[in-house]
């Protein structure tokens, strides 16, 4: 079954993407109500959230980092909609910006500010898993780019002859 109406296929590897990028957007949201509402983060882990929250690095040329993380987890949500390899190239681009930037900050975190956010950990922690899916789906075989779900409903490593009908057995010998 190939794409509808120049949809991309959904394969596992776009669901799991997609929800990976979901739980980044959740913890971006999260962060973003923060920032502009001055709450206090909650932190149960590391007790740093507020040190790294309201630094000077919480902004890069006025814009809360919050904000960029959640443009980025939107725009990679939103770049699942593109299909093709144009869609596989912008999502693995989108990612390791994302990914960069991630290392960037906890860099800051580790050897700056001299304190650990868990949620900016969370963050990270999303992005390499998204780089890894991401980078896989982009370098997969260009016979595993294609199929869906919906094409192999069963894993044909667990059933490597379902789907096929066997030919019938011959009486000459």
């Amino acid at each position: 079954m190939s794409a509808i109406a120049g949809r991309p296929p959904l394969t596992r590897r776009t669901l799991v993407i997609g929800a990976l990028g979901l739980v980044g957007l959740g913890v971006a949201i999260y962060l973003t109500i923060v920032h502009y509402t001055g709450a206090e983060p909650i932190c149960g882990i590391s007790h740093g959230c507020h040190t790294v929250q309201t630094s000077k690095y919480a902004e890069l040329g006025g814009i809360p980092v919050a904000v960029l993380g959640l443009v980025g987890y939107a725009a990679l949500l939103l770049g699942l909609f593109v299909p093709g390899e144009n869609g596989r190239l912008l999502r693995v681009a989108i990612v390791a910006i994302g990914f960069l930037f991630s290392a960037y900050l906890t860099y800051l975190e580790l050897f700056v500010i001299d304190a650990i956010c868990q949620w900016c950990v969370a963050s990270a922690v999303i992005m390499t898993a998204l780089l890894v899916v991401t980078a896989y789906d982009f370098l997969a075989p260009a016979s595993d780019r294609y199929s869906s779900l919906a094409d192999n409903p069963v894993s044909s490593a667990t059933t490597p002859a379902a789907g096929r009908r066997r030919a019938p057995a011959s009486t000459k010998r």
